[in-house]
């Protein structure tokens, strides 16, 4: 996809970032690094490493909170968010893989207080330990990663066996997070998305909708088949590259191509959810719940917002978008999967069967 797009740029006005030979060869770097790095790690017990919290969980974060420093920059020119860092020639995002040292501290930090998880004091250590991902990636600005760290949360501590008057208290307080988030927390332009998405008439020629409205007409451009991979007459989309490259899918493979993606999305979410049944602790149960959070909603969230069903926020397609840090950490998180998957009960390496 990515190939196709800045062969077609070249000609057309298709997004509004300046695409070249670099971008879908970083692409391809990273898919196979990931590859490589996610091969290692399956080979590794995801027991062992994740004893390591210690080390890579401060990296990340520290890494993380070089954004805040002269080092940060903005994905795109003028966005409301510092989420990379610069290095050198390149821009890495690090809240990616803060993603990966999160899902592996948190279900160890589960795992490892099983025996009185539903404690006060513990539930109290498990919000801190949630908290401190979501809390940075906020101050950065971008709130569509901050989500998808809370639904990683929810997942894993809803897995773990969380008490359910946890769950009735939260429920009875979250209207006055809402409350609070929407009259301290959110500005305007938030507020505008997400009332575009409820009453999408009403602000059917306000900046706040401009961009889902052109993605909902590129998407619809394609029809069943599509208009092919090169030489097409396609519609201009923001970001066409990176949040919203599934309306670029819609163009150029049309609907059939849009449903395909989607199965396989779902096909490797339904695969990682079958892999946490089959785990031989709970440690593992918790390592795919969280991969299965965080590719999922990702996965929703950006289709949805192309398809003006969810509000746009800023959320690359796993394994699709652009982005060289993001497509490392979807790959990666795979990697953990089959770590998982192959030190299970049933085998002792990724090679033999136990005897």
């Amino acid at each position: 996809m990515l190939y196709s797009l800045v062969i077609n740029s070249g000609e057309q006005s298709i997004t509004n970032a300046a695409l070249d030979y670099t971008d879908y060869r970083t692409q391809a770097f990273a898919a196979l690094l990931g590859l490589a790095f996610s091969v290692v790690v399956a080979v590794w017990d995801y027991r062992k490493f994740s004893r390591l919290w210690f080390i890579y969980l401060p990296a990340a974060i520290a890494l993380t909170c070089l954004t805040f420093t002269s080092l940060g920059r903005s994905g795109l020119e003028g966005a409301d968010d510092k989420a990379w860092i610069a290095l050198g020639g390149i821009t890495v995002q690090p809240a990616e893989f803060l993603k990966l040292a999160f899902i592996l501290s948190f279900a160890y930090h589960c795992h490892k207080t099983a025996d009185f998880f539903n404690n006060p004091l513990n539930i109290l250590a498990l919000c801190v330990h949630g908290a401190i991902p979501v809390g940075l990636v906020m101050l950065q600005g971008d709130d569509g990663t901050a989500l998808v760290f809370l639904v990683i949360f929810l997942a894993i501590i809803f897995a773990a066996g969380i008490s359910w008057k946890y769950i009735l208290g939260a429920a009875i307080l979250s209207p006055i997070a809402v409350w609070y988030m929407w009259t301290h927390y959110l500005q305007n332009v938030h507020k505008n998305r997400i009332l575009s998405v409820l009453n999408p008439e009403k602000y059917a020629t306000a900046d706040s909708i401009y961009q889902t409205n052109l993605s909902k007409i590129a998407l619809g451009s394609g029809q069943l088949r599509g208009k092919g991979l090169f030489g097409g007459d396609y519609s201009y989309v923001p970001a066409a590259h990176n949040d919203f490259i599934f309306s670029y899918v819609g163009q150029t493979l049309g609907f059939i191509g849009c449903l395909g993606l989607v199965v396989l999305l779902a096909l490797i979410c339904l695969r990682i959810l079958g892999d946490s049944l089959r785990s031989g602790d709970g440690l593992g149960r918790f390592i795919c719940v969280g991969v299965f959070a965080y590719i999922f909603t990702q996965s929703v969230l950006n289709i949805g917002m192309v398809m003006g069903v969810t509000p746009v926020i800023g959320i690359t397609l796993p394994f699709v978008s652009a982005g060289g840090t993001s497509m490392l950490t979807s790959t990666v998180s795979i990697g953990l999967v089959m770590s998982v998957y192959y030190h299970s009960a049933k085998f002792d390496t990724l090679f033999a069967k136990k005897k």
